[in-house]
């Protein structure tokens, strides 16, 4: 008896591994796909190992951005070095446009993704809106309403948002269509405005932008990333040309 239980045990391994190898085999011989983590029309800015695509505004120097561990990350002024300030823009120049991304800020943070940038001026903010990046709770000293995560940067304010605090993802997005535009967090549109509208002047006309001839004049531009000298990154990093 104990025999005939020791033989069925070993032909059921047999038959066991033989399925097994032929599963196996079946498997190599199917060509495997790899599932697109981008939804329908995006394509990626950002492969993850390389600053391809990107560049210094203005090709100053880089002393600031690099890839570390997937991400764009912005390594905060260090003492000492040269501390000229560096924002990194897309290669490319877009005019309707959707754009994701994820954030993550340092404590005491600031930093902001400036879209419709020209080259025309000194800094990337002189002509391109802003979507803040900050960490709203530890940044030193009184901070406006407007100038808070998520706000178009001393234009409109928001309320209401579901903030990660710092050292914490966040989701963003920012749309452009024909001069009008969206901000969303965490998958929430928080604000959108139009450019050239009536109130839209008026905002600017009351904020620090009425010094700045070039702001929101721009059709199409680069995406910017913000140097603010604190330490931010940035990651899955995406965009969707609107028709």
């Amino acid at each position: 008896m104990l025999h005939r239980i020791v033989y069925f045990i070993l032909l059921l391994t047999i038959l066991s591994c033989s399925t097994k190898q032929k599963e196996s085999m079946q498997a190599a011989e199917e060509p495997i796909v790899a599932p697109s983590s981008l939804p329908e029309g995006f394509v990626s800015l950002f492969d993850g190992t390389t600053m391809s695509g990107w560049r210094i505004y203005k090709n100053k120097p880089n002393n600031s951005w690099e890839v570390l561990d997937g991400t764009l990350h912005c390594k905060p002024f260090a003492e000492g070095g040269d501390n000229q300030r560096s924002d990194l823009i897309t290669e490319e120049q877009y005019d309707n446009f959707e754009f994701s991304f994820e954030w993550k800020i340092s404590a005491q943070g600031n930093s902001g993704v400036i879209y419709l940038v020209s080259e025309a001026y000194n800094e990337s903010y002189e002509t391109g809106p802003e979507y803040q990046v900050m960490d709203d709770d530890g940044y030193p000293g009184e901070v406006a309403a407007a100038n808070r995560s998520a706000c178009n940067y001393d234009m409109h304010a928001i309320e209401n948002r579901k903030l990660n605090p710092a050292g914490e993802w966040n989701e963003g997005k920012i749309v452009v269509n024909n001069k009008h535009v969206e901000h969303w967090l965490n998958g929430e549109k928080v604000l959108e405005y139009d450019i050239d509208s009536d109130d839209w002047k008026a905002r600017r006309d009351a904020s620090k932008w009425k010094d700045f001839p070039g702001y929101g004049t721009v059709s199409k531009g680069h995406i910017a990333l913000q140097d603010h000298g604190n330490e931010v990154w940035y990651r899955n990093l995406a965009i969707k040309v609107l028709n």
